[in-house]
């Protein structure tokens, strides 16, 4: 049995937390200021201690109050969303999704527009996180999409997202000057994603570069690094794949594209429990992720 104290008396102190008054509070669930100081009172009987200070004309938060003014907020509001998404998909299409942040902001974000608009049915819940996700503990979510490496578990099937080409990037206006690509990367300033698997150091290794790389700026997300490379800081080491936006408006090109050979990874894969491999939802977005990652013929 859970010990938790009546939702009544937890729903009257989230309130008067949150407005910062008893009458406020009162109003907005309906009942009298009255009723909200004796559910409060009752609420600090059970747990043997103020969680607020009451004066002449206001009350305040005591500290202990203001952080379980805080948990209970978050808690509430995950509730709130839960109970919308029921009520958005009384069908039960909701499909919780745990996703690399780079590959959810540069290349999933941009087309899940497209899924939604073909099949209204289905609400996306979107989690993103740099570490991968363990499936078997995990239940609340369906699939995962995570960067570099993924869980292996029994009863876990993992299917690698297609290799990404890794390649230097730069702004139109550092080329500026005409000098030669293996000139200009081995001077200028140049950016690194913290996670990357192939750093400016093995880059300058594979393409024979003796001088050590000037990495000046290093950042934790692959989109950052890509922005910081459109905004003319420095040449980042980055997939194509993330910049394809970037490329296709011309703000970013790929340095070096006819001297470098590129480089190809598989870095993304796509996680789901084997025995709901057969859920439709599951299914169909599996189908429209692997046929949206398919090139395009030119």
């Amino acid at each position: 049995m859970r010990r938790i104290p009546n939702f009544v008396l937890l729903r009257a102190f989230e309130s008067a937390a949150r407005l910062g008054s008893f009458a406020a509070a009162a109003a907005e669930l309906s009942l009298t200021p009255s009723a909200i100081s004796h559910q409060i009172k009752e609420l600090e009987e059970v747990f043997r201690k103020p969680l607020f200070y009451r004066l002449n004309r206001r009350v305040d938060l005591t500290a202990e109050g203001a952080r379980f003014a805080d948990s209970l907020t978050r808690v509430l509001n995950a509730l709130e969303a839960s109970c919308s998404e029921v009520s958005l998909a009384p069908t039960g299409q909701v499909l919780s999704l745990y996703c690399a942040p780079s590959f959810a902001a540069k290349w999933l974000g941009p087309r899940l527009g497209t899924l939604t608009q073909r099949h209204p049915e289905i609400v996306i819940r979107l989690t993103t996180a740099a570490e991968p996700l363990d499936l078997t503990r995990a239940r609340e979510v369906d699939v995962a999409i995570s960067y570099g490496t993924a869980v292996q578990r029994t009863g876990i099937a993992v299917t690698p997202l297609g290799k990404e080409f890794i390649v230097p990037l730069c702004a139109p206006s550092v080329l500026a000057n005409k000098r030669n690509a293996r000139k200009l990367i081995s001077e200028f300033a140049l950016i690194e994603s913290q996670l990357s698997r192939v750093t400016w150091r093995d880059w300058f290794a594979m393409n024979g570069f003796t001088t050590a790389p000037n990495v000046n700026q290093s950042f934790d997300r692959a989109a950052l690094a890509i922005s910081a490379a459109v905004d003319g800081l420095g040449i980042a080491l980055e997939s194509t794949r993330f910049a394809e936006k970037e490329l296709a408006r011309g703000e970013l090109i790929e340095l070096g594209a006819n001297e470098f050979p590129r480089i190809a990874r598989e870095t993304h894969f796509f996680s789901v429990r084997r025995e709901e491999e057969d859920i439709p939802k599951i299914q169909l977005f599996r189908k429209w992720l692997m046929g949206s990652l398919k090139p395009k013929r030119t």
